[in-house]
């Protein structure tokens, strides 16, 4: 007999993101497969009564919380020993979690703390012969493994876009508080504020339904002899706003700055793509003047539908990487694609 903790955080606007509601889709299914077990629900954060109303009809038989100003905004030393509490309060055995960044770097402290071990970048869950198993990925996810463990509490860190988002109707959650002793200590690091990038300026958008990746083509010679980055800026920029899609690079792209070559100045590594980069997930993905070789599209490998513009017929997006390929010049197509936009929008 299991218990199972559902761990997650509400957002800025109070209610739980796509990949907390995955990771909860991925707790039921375990509480499904084990049998006896019984799902928990443990939010953390401010203000989580719109959080726990929003999946109150997700089975949870308690719904525990660790709120108050403490826990607005995250923070370690709160954080994990708001994690800490709820725990133990479930008497959990098995902790699910989606893989935010406030999650990623408090749930290893919190396995330590409780005697407890930690697995991240899950992908899968399952039971087997009546244990939990779990799958994820090695060596930029080229190895895939299953493994289980036998210590408890095991922590599980669910990879966004590995499971469907749980659906319900939400309701009226009986939620329980749970006490958490915080020290003077505990409250040294405050938020003072929240600075992000402009919204055309932020390119990287993990829930976006379109990746959309650039490649070095974008910046060479054209068919009129002459480099066109300021246009290539213009084009892709002008697409990412309207779609608000997410901007994906290669790694010949990124790198070229240390090469001397022209580059699109909003591009940095942390827009890359493929084997030494990101494996995003989002349903659809479109690769524009990118030469398709393997270290890049191994990180294609979780995109539903892939498309890709290349002027070259047997590049290998041609060759089976790619669903659909048009042979044609990028600018042209994202000029007239970005002309189209508006009639649609």
């Amino acid at each position: 007999m299991e218990t199972i903790l559902f761990l997650a955080h509400p957002g800025a606007d109070g209610a739980l993101g796509p990949s907390a509601l995955q990771a909860l889709t991925a707790a039921r299914s375990l509480a499904a497969g084990l049998a006896g077990s019984t799902l928990v629900a443990g939010l953390v954060g401010g203000d989580v009564q719109s959080a726990a109303n929003q999946i109150a009809a997700c089975g949870a038989a308690r719904f525990l919380a660790a709120a108050g100003p403490d826990f607005e905004s995250s923070r370690y030393s709160s954080d994990i020993a708001a994690t800490e509490a709820l725990a133990k309060t479930a008497g959990a055995a098995l902790v699910v979690a989606p893989a935010t960044s406030r999650l990623n770097r408090v749930l290893a402290g919190a396995a330590q703390r409780l005697g407890g071990r930690i697995d991240a970048h899950v992908t899968g869950v399952a039971v087997a012969e009546g244990q939990p198993v779990v799958t994820r990925w090695y060596y930029r996810q080229r190895l895939e493994a299953e493994l289980q463990r036998t210590r408890r509490p095991w922590f599980l860190l669910i990879d966004p876009g590995c499971a469907a988002a749980w659906t319900g109707a939400p309701g009226a959650a009986a939620v329980e508080p749970v006490a958490v002793a915080l020290a003077d200590a505990n409250r040294r690091t405050s938020v003072t504020g929240v600075r992000v990038p402009p919204a055309d300026q932020q390119t990287i958008r993990p829930d976006a339904k379109l990746l959309f990746v650039a490649g070095a083509g974008w910046t060479k010679a054209q068919a009129d002899g002459k480099a066109r980055a300021d246009e290539a800026e213009k084009l892709i920029l002008e697409f990412l706003g309207r779609t608000q899609a997410s901007l994906g690079s290669t790694k010949s792209l990124v790198d070229l700055s240390g090469e001397g070559h022209a580059v699109l100045k909003f591009m940095t590594h942390l827009n890359q793509v493929g084997q030494t980069g990101s494996t995003p997930r989002h349903p659809k993905g479109l690769a524009t003047c990118c030469h398709g070789e393997e270290p890049h599209t191994v990180g294609w490998r979780f995109i539903n539908e892939r498309r890709a513009i290349n002027l070259n017929p047997n590049c290998s997006w041609a060759q089976g990487k790619a669903d659909v390929l048009y042979v044609a010049d990028a600018f042209a197509v994202m000029r007239k694609v970005n002309e189209l936009l508006p009639a649609k929008a």
